[in-house]
């Protein structure tokens, strides 16, 4: 402040003269401020709460064992005829070969939170004269639980999976009119066994929920005829954008089938990619409307000012004070105006999460704004405000003092 101290004094007298044309542009800056810092934290709670909601039920890498195919036929000599379309095989359960020993080598592997071995196959659900098709899941609980959170979308009962148990879908429950405690016959081909309901879990997708069996692991490997395999393993990441890359590294070093979230759910990552280039197109319209209108304020000062500047440089100012003191009026304007801008969002924020719920009542997801992001939306308004000063402050510093006064 003291070496800035002249610049300082006479940009906040500039600024308080043209109060009306200062707090019109505080105003303008604010707004875009706060459009930013709303549609950027509504746009990244949204995407939190579907990558939650998608990854949710699912591992963010999968690896299987690879497809049956049709061994090609030799190739034929020049001249001879060959059959050129093959039947393509039909598709049975097997096992990944070797998983027990692939399960540690993954769980040592940096990016991997969670290894979690599963069993899944089609089934139908028996109870009564109600039939449902299930998908049935054998897993072991406690592994499942770190790739899904299994234990935080409880809705009834006690997450427990022990011999003769299961954990089935809200929907599913629903329409076998049953509740933890009581039991439902479960038929894989020929084998049927009857499993006492645990627990009823929502999975955050209805489809899900209507066909949702979970078992131990051992009882899916007898019910699908499959002892002692696992049809695939699942793996949990620490950073999940980081899914596809760990899946093609895993690609080149093992002979399995292997897809990460973003292969599986193409079009959501689409979708989510068109909002973050929305998101940034907004950003960048928006700035420059700021930097547009902070410098035509600032321009019209300078015309304005004219006379003044040229006493200032008359009495001894220099070019480099007359340049510094317009650049502290835009980063004057640039401050308050994100401080007005932040506080006003964080108002639309609590607006949006009071009045927009959905039908049992709760806010329709989690939006908030990080300091961080607050931060970085104040030094981006800050550094137009001083961008947008640059050509008027030039301007100001190259007048010819005689002339100015004259005019």
């Amino acid at each position: 402040m003291g070496m800035l101290g002249f610049e300082w004094r006479v940009a906040v007298r500039f600024l308080r003269e043209g109060h009306m044309q200062t707090l019109l542009i505080i105003v303008g800056v604010s707004a875009g401020v706060a459009v930013i810092a709303y549609i950027s934290a509504l746009i990244s709670g949204l995407q939190g709460n579907t990558l939650a909601k998608t990854l949710g039920a699912q591992p963010h890498v999968s690896i299987s064992a690879p497809e049956d195919v049709v061994t090609p036929a030799l190739e034929m000599r020049d001249g001879q005829r060959a059959i050129t379309e093959t039947q393509p095989r039909a598709q049975r359960l097997r096992s990944i070969a070797n998983w027990q020993a692939l399960v540690p080598l993954l769980e040592a592997h940096p990016g991997v939170a969670a290894v979690s071995p599963m069993v899944s196959g089609a089934g139908l659900a028996l109870r009564g004269e109600a039939t449902q098709a299930i998908a049935l899941l054998g897993v072991e609980l406690d592994r499942y639980d770190r790739i899904v959170g299994l234990r935080g979308k409880l809705v009834e009962g006690a997450a427990r999976l022990g011999p003769g148990e299961a954990i089935i879908g809200s929907e599913l429950a629903r329409d076998l009119g049953v509740r933890p405690g009581d039991r439902i016959g479960v038929q894989t081909g020929t084998v049927t066994d009857a499993l006492r309901v645990t627990a009823l879990v929502d999975l955050g997708v209805k489809d899900l929920n209507r066909r949702t069996v979970i078992v131990p692991l051992r009882t899916a490997q007898n019910m699908l005829a499959l002892p002692g395999g696992a049809t695939s393993v699942d793996l949990g990441l620490r950073d999940v954008w980081a899914a596809q890359e760990l899946a093609d590294e895993l690609r080149r070093q093992l002979p399995y089938k292997v897809e990460s979230w973003q292969e599986s759910n193409a079009q959501l990552v689409t979708a989510l990619n068109a909002q973050s280039i929305s998101t940034s197109l907004i950003r960048v319209v928006v700035l420059v409307v700021v930097v547009l209108g902070i410098a035509s304020v600032l321009v019209v000062s300078v015309v304005q000012k004219r006379r003044e500047i040229g006493i200032l440089r008359a009495m001894g100012a220099t070019r480099g004070q007359v340049l510094r003191l317009f650049l502290l009026q835009g980063a004057i304007v640039g401050a308050a105006g994100s401080v007005l801008g932040l506080l006003l969002a964080r108002t639309m924020i609590f607006l949006f999460t009071f009045f927009v719920r959905g039908s049992d009542g709760q806010p329709l997801f989690a939006i908030g704004l990080p300091l961080s992001l607050a931060l970085q939306i104040a030094l981006l308004a800050l550094a137009c405000g001083v961008l947008a000063a640059v050509a008027p402050a030039r301007r100001a510093a190259a007048m010819d003092p005689a002339q100015a006064i004259r005019l």
